[in-house]
Protein backbone atom coordinates (compact mmCIF):
# COMPACT_ATOMS: atom_id res chain seq x y z
CA UNK A 1 0.00 0.00 0.00
CA UNK A 2 1.46 3.54 -0.88
CA UNK A 3 1.48 4.83 2.98
CA UNK A 4 4.43 7.38 4.17
CA UNK A 5 4.49 9.00 1.53
CA UNK A 6 5.75 12.99 1.86
CA UNK A 7 3.07 14.54 0.19
CA UNK A 8 4.42 18.61 1.22
CA UNK A 9 6.89 18.39 -2.28
CA UNK A 10 6.92 17.04 -5.27
CA UNK A 11 10.61 16.71 -5.41
CA UNK A 12 10.61 13.95 -2.21
CA UNK A 13 7.51 11.67 -3.82
CA UNK A 14 8.90 8.42 -2.90
CA UNK A 15 5.61 6.09 -3.07
CA UNK A 16 6.17 2.82 -1.03
CA UNK A 17 4.31 -0.36 -1.80
CA UNK A 18 4.40 -4.22 -0.56
CA UNK A 19 7.27 -6.27 -1.14
CA UNK A 20 6.87 -8.47 -4.29
CA UNK A 21 9.96 -9.95 -5.37
CA UNK A 22 10.52 -11.06 -8.60
CA UNK A 23 14.14 -12.02 -8.46
CA UNK A 24 16.12 -14.36 -5.75
CA UNK A 25 18.16 -12.21 -2.72
CA UNK A 26 21.28 -10.99 -4.36
CA UNK A 27 20.43 -11.75 -7.86
CA UNK A 28 19.96 -8.55 -9.05
CA UNK A 29 22.32 -4.97 -7.59
CA UNK A 30 22.19 -2.10 -8.20
CA UNK A 31 24.04 1.17 -8.71
CA UNK A 32 22.94 4.67 -7.63
CA UNK A 33 25.19 7.12 -9.50
CA UNK A 34 23.64 10.86 -8.92
CA UNK A 35 21.30 12.02 -5.82
CA UNK A 36 20.72 15.60 -7.12
CA UNK A 37 16.35 15.10 -7.19
CA UNK A 38 14.73 13.27 -4.40
CA UNK A 39 12.99 11.05 -7.00
CA UNK A 40 15.95 8.84 -6.55
CA UNK A 41 14.19 7.81 -3.70
CA UNK A 42 11.04 6.83 -5.27
CA UNK A 43 13.37 4.87 -8.29
CA UNK A 44 15.00 2.97 -5.35
CA UNK A 45 12.14 2.01 -3.18
CA UNK A 46 10.28 0.75 -6.53
CA UNK A 47 13.20 -1.34 -6.88
CA UNK A 48 14.11 -2.63 -3.90
CA UNK A 49 10.04 -3.75 -3.24
CA UNK A 50 10.35 -5.46 -6.55
CA UNK A 51 13.48 -7.82 -5.29
CA UNK A 52 16.32 -5.42 -6.33
CA UNK A 53 19.56 -4.43 -4.06
CA UNK A 54 20.73 -1.40 -3.52
CA UNK A 55 24.72 -1.87 -3.36
CA UNK A 56 26.04 0.84 -4.13
CA UNK A 57 25.68 4.37 -3.86
CA UNK A 58 27.88 7.98 -5.74
CA UNK A 59 27.27 11.17 -5.31
CA UNK A 60 30.09 13.85 -4.91
CA UNK A 61 27.95 15.34 -2.10
CA UNK A 62 28.55 13.88 1.33
CA UNK A 63 25.98 14.86 2.58
CA UNK A 64 23.34 13.88 0.09
CA UNK A 65 25.33 10.26 0.48
CA UNK A 66 25.07 10.35 4.39
CA UNK A 67 20.88 11.03 3.85
CA UNK A 68 20.40 8.50 1.48
CA UNK A 69 22.55 5.68 3.41
CA UNK A 70 19.80 6.27 6.36
CA UNK A 71 17.18 5.21 3.66
CA UNK A 72 19.21 2.55 2.31
CA UNK A 73 21.17 1.44 5.31
CA UNK A 74 22.62 -1.84 2.91
CA UNK A 75 24.07 0.59 -0.39
CA UNK A 76 28.09 0.83 0.35
CA UNK A 77 29.45 4.28 -0.59
CA UNK A 78 31.75 4.29 -3.65
CA UNK A 79 34.40 7.00 -4.12
CA UNK A 80 33.70 7.48 -7.42
CA UNK A 81 31.63 7.27 -10.73
CA UNK A 82 34.18 4.15 -12.28
CA UNK A 83 33.59 2.48 -9.49
CA UNK A 84 29.82 1.92 -9.38
CA UNK A 85 30.13 1.55 -13.23
CA UNK A 86 32.85 -0.81 -13.70
CA UNK A 87 31.52 -2.70 -10.98
CA UNK A 88 30.76 -6.34 -12.99
CA UNK A 89 27.86 -7.42 -10.47
CA UNK A 90 26.10 -4.18 -10.86
CA UNK A 91 23.38 -5.09 -13.54
CA UNK A 92 21.49 -1.24 -13.19
CA UNK A 93 22.58 2.30 -12.67
CA UNK A 94 19.57 4.38 -11.57
CA UNK A 95 20.32 8.05 -11.45
CA UNK A 96 18.87 11.46 -10.57
CA UNK A 97 21.59 13.92 -11.12
CA UNK A 98 21.15 17.50 -13.00
CA UNK A 99 18.65 16.12 -15.80
CA UNK A 100 21.27 17.93 -18.48
CA UNK A 101 23.71 15.43 -16.93
CA UNK A 102 21.80 12.16 -16.74
CA UNK A 103 22.21 10.96 -20.67
CA UNK A 104 26.09 11.16 -20.36
CA UNK A 105 25.76 8.87 -16.89
CA UNK A 106 23.68 6.53 -19.01
CA UNK A 107 26.09 6.28 -22.27
CA UNK A 108 28.78 5.26 -19.61
CA UNK A 109 26.48 2.75 -18.09
CA UNK A 110 25.30 1.02 -21.25
CA UNK A 111 29.08 1.15 -22.80
CA UNK A 112 29.88 -0.95 -19.31
CA UNK A 113 27.44 -3.39 -20.07
CA UNK A 114 24.78 -2.08 -17.43
CA UNK A 115 20.98 -0.96 -18.34
CA UNK A 116 20.65 2.17 -17.19
CA UNK A 117 16.94 4.10 -15.01
CA UNK A 118 16.99 7.81 -15.08
CA UNK A 119 14.97 9.80 -13.49
CA UNK A 120 12.79 12.14 -15.95
CA UNK A 121 13.51 14.32 -17.74
CA UNK A 122 15.68 11.69 -19.02
CA UNK A 123 17.36 14.26 -21.84
CA UNK A 124 17.22 17.81 -22.09
CA UNK A 125 18.45 18.07 -25.76
CA UNK A 126 17.50 16.49 -29.36
CA UNK A 127 20.72 15.59 -29.34
CA UNK A 128 21.50 13.74 -26.91
CA UNK A 129 17.78 11.39 -27.76
CA UNK A 130 19.72 10.47 -30.76
CA UNK A 131 22.63 9.45 -28.96
CA UNK A 132 21.12 7.26 -26.68
CA UNK A 133 19.20 5.78 -29.58
CA UNK A 134 22.27 4.95 -31.24
CA UNK A 135 23.86 3.63 -28.04
CA UNK A 136 21.09 1.27 -27.30
CA UNK A 137 20.62 -0.14 -30.47
CA UNK A 138 24.90 -0.79 -30.53
CA UNK A 139 24.77 -1.68 -27.06
CA UNK A 140 21.35 -4.03 -26.90
CA UNK A 141 21.40 -2.22 -23.25
CA UNK A 142 18.25 -0.26 -21.65
CA UNK A 143 17.43 2.83 -21.23
CA UNK A 144 14.09 3.36 -18.67
CA UNK A 145 12.23 6.43 -17.18
CA UNK A 146 11.49 6.67 -13.90
CA UNK A 147 7.90 8.97 -15.34
CA UNK A 148 6.59 8.48 -12.01
CA UNK A 149 2.96 10.32 -12.99
CA UNK A 150 1.92 6.97 -14.40
CA UNK A 151 4.31 4.55 -13.24
CA UNK A 152 3.92 5.55 -9.35
CA UNK A 153 0.63 6.26 -9.06
CA UNK A 154 -2.11 3.41 -8.51
CA UNK A 155 -4.66 5.20 -9.85
CA UNK A 156 -3.02 5.76 -13.15
CA UNK A 157 -2.04 1.90 -13.16
CA UNK A 158 -5.47 1.01 -13.00
CA UNK A 159 -6.94 3.20 -15.68
CA UNK A 160 -4.16 1.52 -17.69
CA UNK A 161 -5.94 -1.35 -16.89
CA UNK A 162 -9.30 -0.29 -17.96
CA UNK A 163 -8.43 0.49 -21.04
CA UNK A 164 -7.14 -2.74 -22.03
CA UNK A 165 -10.22 -3.80 -21.07
CA UNK A 166 -12.14 -1.94 -23.35
CA UNK A 167 -13.67 -0.09 -20.34
CA UNK A 168 -14.01 3.01 -21.96
CA UNK A 169 -13.79 1.83 -25.62
CA UNK A 170 -11.43 3.56 -28.29
CA UNK A 171 -9.19 6.00 -26.08
CA UNK A 172 -9.75 10.13 -28.02
CA UNK A 173 -8.39 12.36 -26.44
CA UNK A 174 -6.50 12.91 -22.90
CA UNK A 175 -6.43 15.95 -20.99
CA UNK A 176 -4.06 16.16 -18.07
CA UNK A 177 -2.72 19.07 -15.31
CA UNK A 178 0.47 18.91 -13.73
CA UNK A 179 0.22 21.47 -10.81
CA UNK A 180 3.34 21.66 -8.50
CA UNK A 181 4.11 23.49 -5.20
CA UNK A 182 7.70 25.06 -5.87
CA UNK A 183 9.02 25.13 -2.23
CA UNK A 184 12.16 27.34 -3.07
CA UNK A 185 13.72 27.08 -0.30
CA UNK A 186 14.14 23.24 -1.44
CA UNK A 187 15.37 24.12 -4.82
CA UNK A 188 19.13 23.67 -5.61
CA UNK A 189 20.90 26.31 -8.19
CA UNK A 190 19.98 24.15 -11.25
CA UNK A 191 16.37 23.90 -10.84
CA UNK A 192 16.30 28.03 -11.91
CA UNK A 193 18.68 27.24 -15.15
CA UNK A 194 17.00 26.28 -18.33
CA UNK A 195 19.88 24.95 -19.98
CA UNK A 196 19.92 22.11 -16.86
CA UNK A 197 16.75 21.16 -16.13
CA UNK A 198 15.15 21.82 -19.86
CA UNK A 199 12.48 23.98 -19.39
CA UNK A 200 8.99 23.57 -18.11
CA UNK A 201 7.42 21.35 -21.18
CA UNK A 202 10.35 18.99 -20.60
CA UNK A 203 10.87 18.65 -17.00
CA UNK A 204 7.03 18.04 -15.87
CA UNK A 205 5.45 18.19 -19.16
CA UNK A 206 7.38 14.97 -20.11
CA UNK A 207 5.64 12.87 -18.15
CA UNK A 208 2.34 14.27 -19.23
CA UNK A 209 3.19 13.63 -23.09
CA UNK A 210 4.22 9.90 -21.44
CA UNK A 211 0.90 9.31 -20.06
CA UNK A 212 -1.09 10.71 -23.40
CA UNK A 213 1.52 7.95 -25.40
CA UNK A 214 0.31 5.43 -22.75
CA UNK A 215 -3.29 5.84 -22.21
CA UNK A 216 -3.89 6.24 -26.37
CA UNK A 217 -1.70 3.60 -27.53
CA UNK A 218 -0.17 6.00 -29.87
CA UNK A 219 3.83 5.12 -31.44
CA UNK A 220 4.07 9.21 -32.57
CA UNK A 221 2.40 12.33 -32.44
CA UNK A 222 2.88 16.21 -33.50
CA UNK A 223 2.77 19.78 -31.27
CA UNK A 224 0.16 21.42 -32.78
CA UNK A 225 0.49 24.04 -29.56
CA UNK A 226 3.04 25.13 -26.71
CA UNK A 227 3.16 28.23 -24.24
CA UNK A 228 5.36 28.78 -21.63
CA UNK A 229 5.84 31.54 -19.16
CA UNK A 230 7.26 32.64 -16.37
CA UNK A 231 4.11 34.79 -14.47
CA UNK A 232 4.91 35.02 -10.85
CA UNK A 233 8.66 34.61 -10.12
CA UNK A 234 10.52 37.03 -11.83
CA UNK A 235 13.60 37.10 -9.75
CA UNK A 236 14.55 33.90 -11.94
CA UNK A 237 14.80 34.51 -15.28
CA UNK A 238 15.97 30.93 -16.18
CA UNK A 239 12.74 29.54 -14.53
CA UNK A 240 9.26 28.57 -16.09
CA UNK A 241 6.06 28.39 -13.79
CA UNK A 242 3.72 27.86 -16.53
CA UNK A 243 3.58 25.55 -19.58
CA UNK A 244 0.39 24.15 -21.92
CA UNK A 245 0.67 21.71 -24.86
CA UNK A 246 -1.76 20.42 -27.72
CA UNK A 247 -0.99 17.18 -28.99
CA UNK A 248 -2.36 15.09 -32.01
CA UNK A 249 -1.16 11.64 -32.10
CA UNK A 250 -0.57 9.01 -35.27
CA UNK A 251 -3.61 6.75 -34.71
CA UNK A 252 -6.18 10.07 -34.44
CA UNK A 253 -6.65 10.72 -30.60
CA UNK A 254 -5.71 14.37 -29.49
CA UNK A 255 -4.41 15.57 -26.49
CA UNK A 256 -3.96 18.79 -23.98
CA UNK A 257 -1.93 19.71 -20.76
CA UNK A 258 -1.19 22.01 -18.21
CA UNK A 259 1.95 22.08 -16.06
CA UNK A 260 2.61 25.25 -13.44
CA UNK A 261 4.41 25.98 -10.16
CA UNK A 262 1.19 27.32 -8.16
CA UNK A 263 0.54 24.91 -5.93
CA UNK A 264 -1.08 27.36 -2.74
CA UNK A 265 0.35 26.40 0.56
CA UNK A 266 -3.01 25.39 1.39
CA UNK A 267 -3.67 22.42 -0.34
CA UNK A 268 -2.25 19.38 1.80
CA UNK A 269 -0.38 17.92 -1.36
CA UNK A 270 1.96 19.09 -3.51
CA UNK A 271 -0.09 19.37 -6.39
CA UNK A 272 -3.68 18.41 -7.42
CA UNK A 273 -2.43 16.14 -10.20
CA UNK A 274 -5.57 14.80 -12.32
CA UNK A 275 -6.22 13.53 -15.48
CA UNK A 276 -9.31 13.13 -17.95
CA UNK A 277 -9.60 9.99 -20.74
CA UNK A 278 -11.88 10.32 -22.85
CA UNK A 279 -13.61 7.21 -24.85
CA UNK A 280 -16.15 6.18 -27.32
CA UNK A 281 -17.97 4.47 -24.46
CA UNK A 282 -17.66 6.36 -21.89
CA UNK A 283 -14.70 8.51 -20.04
CA UNK A 284 -12.11 8.17 -16.81
CA UNK A 285 -11.22 10.91 -14.75
CA UNK A 286 -7.88 10.42 -11.76
CA UNK A 287 -7.71 12.23 -9.03
CA UNK A 288 -3.97 11.02 -8.55
CA UNK A 289 -2.39 12.76 -5.33
CA UNK A 290 -5.58 14.00 -3.11
CA UNK A 291 -9.56 14.84 -3.17
CA UNK A 292 -9.14 18.14 -2.82
CA UNK A 293 -12.05 19.21 0.44
CA UNK A 294 -13.00 16.11 0.91
CA UNK A 295 -10.40 13.53 1.35
CA UNK A 296 -6.32 13.67 2.07
CA UNK A 297 -6.22 9.93 0.31
CA UNK A 298 -5.57 10.37 -3.65
CA UNK A 299 -5.87 7.80 -6.24
CA UNK A 300 -9.68 8.29 -6.67
CA UNK A 301 -10.28 6.52 -10.00
CA UNK A 302 -14.03 7.96 -11.52
CA UNK A 303 -15.29 5.61 -14.36
CA UNK A 304 -18.35 6.84 -16.53
CA UNK A 305 -20.01 4.20 -18.84
CA UNK A 306 -23.46 3.01 -20.40
CA UNK A 307 -23.98 0.84 -17.50
CA UNK A 308 -23.40 3.79 -14.97
CA UNK A 309 -21.12 5.98 -12.36
CA UNK A 310 -18.44 4.08 -10.54
CA UNK A 311 -16.19 5.18 -8.39
CA UNK A 312 -12.94 2.79 -7.10
CA UNK A 313 -10.70 4.20 -4.21
CA UNK A 314 -7.51 2.22 -5.11
CA UNK A 315 -4.50 3.10 -3.04
CA UNK A 316 -3.06 -0.21 -1.65
CA UNK A 317 -4.92 -2.18 -4.16
CA UNK A 318 -3.23 -2.43 -7.51
CA UNK A 319 0.55 -1.94 -6.76
CA UNK A 320 3.58 -1.28 -9.04
CA UNK A 321 4.11 -3.77 -11.75
CA UNK A 322 6.48 -1.70 -13.32
CA UNK A 323 9.14 -2.01 -10.98
CA UNK A 324 9.18 -5.88 -11.13
CA UNK A 325 8.69 -6.05 -15.07
CA UNK A 326 12.18 -4.11 -15.46
CA UNK A 327 14.03 -5.98 -13.08
CA UNK A 328 12.42 -9.45 -15.65
CA UNK A 329 13.23 -7.83 -18.59
CA UNK A 330 16.65 -6.55 -17.60
CA UNK A 331 17.03 -10.55 -16.36
CA UNK A 332 15.36 -11.90 -19.13
CA UNK A 333 16.33 -9.44 -21.94
CA UNK A 334 12.74 -9.05 -22.71
CA UNK A 335 10.52 -6.07 -22.66
CA UNK A 336 7.56 -6.07 -21.06
CA UNK A 337 7.99 -3.25 -19.13
CA UNK A 338 7.93 -0.55 -21.27
CA UNK A 339 8.74 0.36 -25.09
CA UNK A 340 12.11 2.12 -25.75
CA UNK A 341 10.74 4.15 -28.55
CA UNK A 342 7.76 5.43 -26.61
CA UNK A 343 10.05 6.04 -23.71
CA UNK A 344 12.06 7.87 -25.97
CA UNK A 345 9.44 9.72 -27.59
CA UNK A 346 7.67 11.46 -25.03
CA UNK A 347 10.74 13.35 -24.22
CA UNK A 348 11.09 14.05 -28.04
CA UNK A 349 8.01 15.30 -27.97
CA UNK A 350 8.51 17.52 -24.91
CA UNK A 351 11.63 18.82 -26.11
CA UNK A 352 10.10 19.66 -29.39
CA UNK A 353 6.80 21.96 -27.71
CA UNK A 354 9.47 23.48 -25.53
CA UNK A 355 11.47 24.47 -28.74
CA UNK A 356 8.64 25.83 -30.50
CA UNK A 357 6.59 27.34 -27.75
CA UNK A 358 5.62 30.54 -27.60
CA UNK A 359 6.70 32.32 -24.69
CA UNK A 360 3.94 34.54 -22.70
CA UNK A 361 5.74 37.89 -21.32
Amino acid sequence: MSTGVDKSSGMMYAPKGKPKPVCDKGEFPIGVIGLDHGHIYGMCNGLLEAGAEVSLVYDPDPAKVAAFQKAFPEAKIARSMEEVLENPKIKLIASAAIPCNRPGIGMRAMDQGKDFFADKPPFTTLAQIDEARKKVAQTGRKYAVYYSERLHVESAVFAGKLIAEGAIGRVVQVLGTGPHRISLSQRPPWFFDKDKYGGILVDIGSHQIEQFLSFTGAKDARVLSSRVANYKFKQYPGLEDFGDATLQADNGATGYFRVDWFTPDGLKSWGDGRTFILGTEGYIELRKYIDVARSPDGDQVFLVDHRGEHHYSVSGQVGFPFFGELIRDCLDRTAKAFDQEMFFKATELAIIAELQALKIE
